[in-house]
């Protein structure tokens, strides 16, 4: 049953968050220089002077309060949504972000899906948000499950589509292995899985699987301790709001198909604002979310989510929008096409990791094309 749900920090959240950015010491931070070493110091200040000077959060939840938000129990777990009602003429649309993002990367594409027509419903994750408290560590195959009995509880036997990128990714591709009569198709911009057995064949794909795992091993260490000692880093998040946005900004920076400066760092404000940021963060820091949101990994590596069995597919019928990401690379479609149904790709030329913050023009239209080249196979 969902429960209408209005944003809203308490007072007292705000005040103490505030206080300790304003009280924190950056003498104690030395400047490795720009982005060799991970966050560029002046990038985390520049943020952090409008985190004090120009962002008003009460303003920020005014904004996102215009959307209908609700929560809903689920096998036990709180369940935070947007669910934004279409006309019915075409079938749900579930669409699933990842860490470090949050409900706010779609906030571009709700209007006009829902003008083609769909119910558009956009969750926080468990341990995300507001999906808070979280019944404990919960993996994809787990959350891919409470998803589809979310969905089957809004919408009955209605056949859906999922839309992902990152963990939204990795679920969406859960929900078409452990349902795959339950969607009507799954499009992605990220390809996360494979079978257990699926190996490199052409030279095409080796040359791509060297420079992910070269990729891998330089970037991959925040998923490393996310996945195996989550708590022990939450402690430090926990309690600094500054670190917990380093921890966040940082990903943004790497990730995002971003122009680079003279000394090789990225140029965020080029394609994000603070503002953006900073709300983002928020849904972190403010309702106690920034430690319950690095779950995921632990709970992953617990189910031995990252592949499906051997010898087996996902055969829902999938799309991938393939943007240049410049960390967890595409595959070629060769290689996707191992484990997944794939009946549409498309090579993106620009757009990274968080594309639909970053492009979400190209990824509504790549969606919107892919859901029409399906239904021609259901109707």
């Amino acid at each position: 049953m969902a429960t209408p749900f209005t944003i809203h920090i308490p007072d007292q959240r705000l005040t103490e968050i505030r206080r300790k950015v304003e009280a924190y010491d950056w003498d104690q931070l030395p400047d490795a220089g720009g982005w060799r070493s991970g966050i560029g110091k002046a990038d985390l200040q520049r943020l952090v002077r409008f985190w004090l000077d120009g962002f008003d959060w009460r303003e920020v939840e005014r904004r996102l309060n215009r959307r209908p938000h609700f929560t809903a129990e689920v096998d036990g777990q709180r369940l935070h949504f947007i669910h934004e009602v279409g006309d019915g003429a075409k079938p749900p649309i579930l669409l699933l972000h990842g860490w470090p993002g949050s409900f706010i990367e779609f906030e571009q594409m709700i209007d006009p899906l829902i003008a083609d027509g769909h119910d558009v419903v956009i969750p926080s994750l468990p341990g995300f948000a507001f999906s808070n408290p979280t019944t404990g560590i919960l993996g994809p195959i787990r959350i891919a499950e409470l998803l589809h009995r979310f969905m089957t509880e809004l919408f009955g036997e209605r056949r859906y589509f999922v839309q992902g990128g990152d963990w939204g990714a990795g679920i969406a591709t859960r929900m078409a292995y452990g349902r795959p009569q339950a969607l009507l198709g799954i499009h992605l911009n990220m390809v996360p899985i494979t079978a257990a057995d699926v190996r490199p064949t052409t030279s095409a794909e080796e040359d791509w699987q060297a420079r992910f795992a070269a990729n891998s091993d330089r970037e991959r260490g925040y998923s490393h301790e996310q996945g195996t000692r989550p708590q022990t880093l939450g402690v430090a998040m926990a309690d600094s709001p500054v670190g917990a946005a380093a921890w966040i900004l940082e990903k943004f920076g790497v990730w995002s198909d971003l122009p680079k400066r003279d000394d090789g760092s990225p140029d965020l404000w080029e394609r994000f604002s603070e503002e953006q940021l900073l709300t983002n963060i928020m849904l972190y820091v403010a309702p106690a979310a920034v430690v319950t949101a690095t779950w995921i990994y632990q709970g992953q590596r617990e189910e031995g989510a990252d592949k499906v069995s051997a010898g087996t597919r996902v055969d829902v019928p999938t799309g991938v929008a393939a943007f240049p990401d410049p960390v967890f690379i595409p595959p070629p479609r060769s290689y996707a096409e191992k484990t997944y149904n794939i009946v549409r790709w498309t090579e993106m030329t620009k757009g990274g990791h968080f594309a639909a913050m970053e492009e979400p023009e190209l990824l509504l239209a790549d969606l919107r094309a892919f859901i029409a080249s399906t239904q021609g196979h259901h109707r």
